[in-house]
């Protein structure tokens, strides 16, 4: 029997709509819709949204970008 072992990559954590919500200060219901709307990269899994931490982090950097130089 042949052992598979799997790393993941720190930046390939899954995160879930409500640690989401917390890391951008919003509520789970808008960071479900802007999943929906394919503003913040997400997939499904199941019926719920799963969301990749590093693709979290670069949309939280370039929300504050956007938002210093209004």
């Amino acid at each position: 029997m042949v052992g598979i072992t799997m790393t993941i990559e720190k930046d390939e954590v899954l995160l879930n709509s409500k640690e989401v919500a917390s890391l951008l200060d919003l509520t789970p219901d808008a960071v479900n819709d802007l999943a929906r709307r394919n503003v913040l990269p997400a997939f499904k899994r199941g019926r719920q949204w799963r969301f990749r931490k590093r693709d979290v982090i670069s949309f939280k950097r370039q929300s504050c970008t956007l938002n210093a130089a209004a």
